[in-house]
């Protein structure tokens, strides 16, 4: 059995049912992005009435070269489509098409079918005279990716025939019963994680742990937490990185895929923490040299035992997000004097509150007075070092207490 945070509500086993996040401050609309982005095609992003509910980021002037496809799921399967429009106006303006979920500033949720409805549209829009895509389009390269919530989306159409190449950003499967859909990749995958600080790391480490025999595979973590740089001019670190990867994989660029394959790849031993599983370039060849293959510890082990007695521990509640019906609560244990093996936390929810899901954490009762202990990964603690876990709920997030118990 997996132990594993959730990062949003249940995936739907059909792709057509909306997925809804637990982080739906990640939908907010990001900082104006530096004009163009940096590629050699200044890009900016459209709307089309063929193609409703969605935002398409291209050159502003068609290059001659095919523009291969990549859709993509928003944060918080937020339903605005400039979410992560920095992000995406840097991968179009290296000659990409990319076509994220969403109107620009719309409102909502999506589903892993709009993602579908992407790939649908541009292979209709190659093939149709009169439209400026008219044969501008690579239709044989389709990456399907998606932030967070949006990784579930991305999953979830994943075995499409046309799709070339999978993106993960921070984001990982939810329980066993969704494993599923690991099982029946066929094309590579990779996956770009905020570090272990990220909520969804243990997710998308699980994961990794069950990918099929074979399947080439990267994943790389950079220690910036679950928002990642997306907000950032150009995306920042994650854009560049992405960028790279889709040259490699929908273009060829066999440089860009030095960033990736073997044990002195352009990202190893950098502030990435890199992992790989099946990787050449494009002679077949694996690396000679094993690549590193250990994740990076999610928790230091405690320096000294811990003595009789019961150490203490402080809990810090905050709300990160609140809407008209429901919020997201982040809560951050730290140890005190004492190393801690384990630790429990009490939580007195207001009147016409209740958790609905809660990660990084295991949950008594949903409403009233709970308790969450540690999941087995994050119970340790040195001396003033802390961890936290979040959850989900209905009602108002205000009013609730926390208080801190240590093993």
């Amino acid at each position: 059995m997996r132990m594993r945070s959730k990062i949003c509500v249940g995936l739907a086993a059909a792709a057509v049912v909306p997925i809804t996040s637990a982080l739906m401050a990640l939908g907010a609309t990001p900082a104006d992005a530096a004009v163009g982005g940096s590629g050699p095609y200044p890009a900016d992003y459209e709307t089309s009435a063929s193609l409703a509910n969605h935002t398409i980021f291209r050159p502003q002037t068609l290059p001659s070269e095919r523009l291969p496809i990549v859709v993509w799921g928003n944060g918080g399967c937020s339903a605005n489509g400039l979410s992560q429009g920095n992000f995406l106006r840097e991968i179009a303006s290296h000659g990409f098409l990319a076509i994220a979920n969403g109107a620009p500033n719309g409102s909502g949720s999506t589903t892993s079918q709009m993602l579908t409805q992407s790939i649908d549209w541009a292979v209709a829009e190659n093939s149709r005279p009169g439209s400026k895509y008219f044969n501008r389009i690579d239709t044989t390269k389709v990456a399907v990716a998606g932030f967070s919530c949006g990784g579930l989306e991305a999953y979830a159409v994943s075995n499409d025939p046309r799709v070339t190449t999978t993106g993960i950003f921070s984001s990982g499967l939810l329980n066993d019963a969704d494993d599923y859909q690991l099982r029946r990749l066929t094309k590579p995958i990779a996956y770009f994680v905020g570090g272990p600080s990220d909520i969804a790391y243990p997710n998308a480490i699980d994961d990794w742990g069950k990918l099929p025999a074979g399947l080439p595979a990267f994943m790389g973590n950079l220690n910036v937490g679950h928002g990642g740089t997306y907000d950032q001019p150009n995306g920042g670190e994650f854009g560049r990185v992405a960028v790279l990867y889709l040259k490699w994989r929908l273009k060829g660029d066999t440089t860009a895929g030095g960033t990736f394959v073997g044990p002195d790849c352009g990202l190893c031993r950098t502030q990435w923490s890199v992992q790989q599983k099946n990787l050449t370039l494009d002679d077949g060849t694996p690396p000679t040299t094993p690549p590193p293959t250990t994740p990076p510890s999610t928790t230091p082990p405690p320096t000294t035992p811990p003595p009789s007695g019961t150490p203490a521990c402080t809990a810090v509640y905050s709300v990160q997000d609140q809407w008209n019906g429901g919020f997201v609560a982040t809560v951050t244990v730290t140890a005190g004097t004492t190393a801690l093996t384990g630790w429990r936390v009490t939580l007195n929810l207001p009147s016409g509150a209740s958790v609905s899901s809660l990660w990084n954490g295991v949950a008594s009762g949903t409403s009233g007075t709970i308790t969450v202990a540690n999941q087995s990964y994050n119970g340790r603690l040195g001396t003033g070092q802390s961890t936290s876990f979040g959850f989900q709920g209905t009602g108002s997030g205000s009013g609730t207490t926390a208080t801190c118990a240590g093993s």
